[in-house]
């Protein structure tokens, strides 16, 4: 079997086209995770707020971040992608949040498949309600767990490759 995660390469364009695995679909009220030793996705939560996940959520294979986990990636799409779907995506920005006193970095992507998405090349190309609603979902979804998370600005695209070059550097040295 192949592990999501450890297996699967970030792509042979990186940083500019990625590999994701989406391990939670837009629009959904759970928080599922990949499991880092069995590549199984994991129920982590069931949030406690009352919102959903903006976009499909994911990781970026063979990163590390600098919160000790996989590099998170929101890939913007019409619909809803099923977990455990390999798709891939193009960063066009990045939302960083101090999550429990470390950096949790998200690059916001676009899918390459999708056509409503993937003329999108810049984060400041995006209607600025979907930034805020991005944004504001961060600010939210742990507020009634009594857990305060510092989002910090958007930032361009160019701040995203570095990051998720820095990932990958990372996971190679693991």
């Amino acid at each position: 079997m192949t592990h999501p995660w450890k297996d699967v390469p970030m792509g042979d364009r990186s940083p500019q086209i990625v590999n994701t695995v989406i391990e939670i679909p837009r629009g959904c009220g759970v928080k599922y995770e990949l499991d880092k030793t069995t590549g199984m996705l994991a129920l982590d939560r069931v949030l406690h707020s009352a919102v959903h996940f903006p976009a499909n959520y994911g990781l970026i294979p063979q990163t590390w971040a600098e919160d000790d986990d996989p590099l998170d990636v929101l890939v913007l799409c019409q619909f809803a992608v099923q977990p455990l779907t390999l798709m891939k995506a193009r960063p066009i920005g990045m939302l960083t949040m101090v999550d429990e006193g470390k950096n949790d970095h998200k690059i916001i992507a676009v899918a390459v498949e999708d056509p409503e998405y993937n003329a999108y090349e810049t984060i400041d190309q995006l209607p600025q309600h979907r930034l805020e609603t991005v944004a504001r979902f961060f600010r939210d979804y742990k507020r009634l767990e009594q857990v305060e998370v510092d989002v910090r600005t958007l930032q361009p695209v160019t701040v995203a490759h570095d990051v998720i070059n820095a990932a990958g550097e990372r996971f190679r040295a693991l």
